[in-house]
This record gives C-alpha cells, sequence and structure tokens, in this order.
C-alpha cells in the first residue's frame, strides 16, 4: 500500500490505521512511506498497529521508505526494532584526548 501523504500526525491517523487494516486484510502487508516528509509520535503508533494487525494473521508487515524522522521517534521510544528501522548511526563522540585537553 502507497501511503500518499506528506504527513501523519494525530489528525490523519485514525484513518490510515483503517485504510492500513483494510490493505492487511486483503493481503497487502508492504507499505510504501516514502511520500511521508513530517511525523509525530501518531506515526509510531500507527506502524505498531499495523505490525500487530498482520501478526494476528501470521505475517509481517514490511516497510520501505520510512522517513528518518520517523525512525528517529522510534529510537527515542524504544520501539524501532518493532517498525524495522536500520539502526541509527551514532556520530563519533570527542574524547577529551582528541580535543586536545
Amino acid at each position: 500500500m502507497k501511503v500518499d501523504v506528506d504527513r501523519i500526525d494525530n489528525t490523519n491517523a485514525a484513518s490510515l490505521l483503517q485504510l492500513g487494516e483494510s490493505a492487511i486484510q486483503g493481503g497487502d502487508y508492504n507499505f510504501d512511506l516514502s511520500a511521508v516528509q513530517r511525523c509525530d509520535s501518531s506515526a509510531v503508533a500507527l506502524l505498531i498497529a499495523w505490525q500487530r494487525a498482520a501478526h494476528a494473521r501470521g505475517q509481517r508487515v514490511r516497510l520501505e521508505g520510512i522517513p528518518p524522522s520517523l525512525c528517529s521517534l522510534a529510537t527515542l521510544y524504544g520501539v524501532a526494532p518493532l517498525i524495522s528501522c536500520p539502526p541509527l548511526q551514532s556520530k563519533p563522540s570527542r574524547s577529551s584526548s582528541a580535543m586536545g585537553a
């Protein structure tokens, strides 16, 4: 299912939940999020709900084009593995010796 919105937030998450659940009931477990540019915590809850619906059918949702901001939120909440976010690459920390101290 192509998620054809530029944002996922509390204003549209409920309708997207219904669309996604209908897609899952119809056997579509592939979700393309490449159009999504902005999101809030509602998007994280939405993806987890889709995963739960697919799991009830013995399947797993496959997500493509997950926006980095969504993965960042999922990581913050500790649920990134549930929605198949790639691990965030941490920036190298500057140790005191590297800073000339």
